[in-house]
């Protein structure tokens, strides 16, 4: 006995069964790790831009053993605005008792004559604060070359704690730097100076940082040596 043929809308004999062409399974395994390749690399830099922006909202003042203000262009001695601004504002700290002591940061850059670190320490006495509670730790050209001269230098003083004091987009990555080199550190930002006056300065400054704290991760540790 004939089977029934089944027919269309049309009076078409119709498949009883089409059949899904299946994809190779390789193929179905590439689009998969291509998709988790894309996601990662679009949601990480947008996660740690966050990151950037709300620890640049914070102002952690701890009892802490020394505030560290990192380093930034000087004159012949004389601090840049930028400096300036995270000069007083740790002055203004220690006024306040957040710590007895200051710690500036950082080398010469090529033809200066002066460190940051100096420069800083100087203009920190000409406000007020005295000489014997200002230590300068003349070493680094970068963040990352200052933040581990200061673990060197909280080690030998046995301090363990610390506020630090930079423009507000860069606190992230300061403050991992300065773990990783064993401190114990918070982030008290200024809220004066170049780096916060304009919106197109902080959303560059952001998207820089971003940049900053990503490669310090994935490729700047190996430099790290406590």
């Amino acid at each position: 006995m004939d089977e029934p043929q089944i027919r269309d809308a049309d009076g078409e004999d119709a498949p009883r069964r089409r059949r899904r062409r299946r994809l190779p399974r390789w193929l179905v395994w590439t689009g998969r790790l291509l998709f988790v390749v894309v996601a990662v690399s679009v949601l990480t830099p947008l996660v740690v831009g966050w990151r950037v922006w709300y620890e640049a909202r914070q102002d952690d003042r701890p009892r802490s053993d020394a505030i560290i203000v990192l380093g930034a262009a000087q004159y012949d001695g004389r601090p840049s605005p930028y400096f300036e601004a995270r000069l007083r504002h740790a002055y203004s700290l220690y006024r306040d008792g957040v710590a007895p002591k200051i710690v500036t940061v950082g080398g010469k850059q090529e033809g200066d004559r002066v460190t940051e670190a100096a420069a800083g320490r100087a203009f920190l006495v000409r406000l007020g604060a005295p000489a014997a509670d200002v230590v300068a730790v003349e070493t680094g050209r970068d963040t990352l070359q200052s933040m581990i001269a200061v673990g060197g230098a909280y080690r030998e003083r046995g301090w363990d704690s610390g506020v630090v004091v930079t423009d507000p987009w860069h606190s992230l990555r300061s403050n991992k730097m300065a773990q990783d080199n064993g401190i114990e550190a918070v982030s008290s930002p200024t809220r004066s100076g170049p780096s916060v006056r304009t919106r197109d300065t902080q959303f560059h400054s952001i998207v820089r940082e971003t940049g900053g704290y990503l490669y310090y991760v994935l490729l700047g540790r190996s430099r790290h040596t406590m």
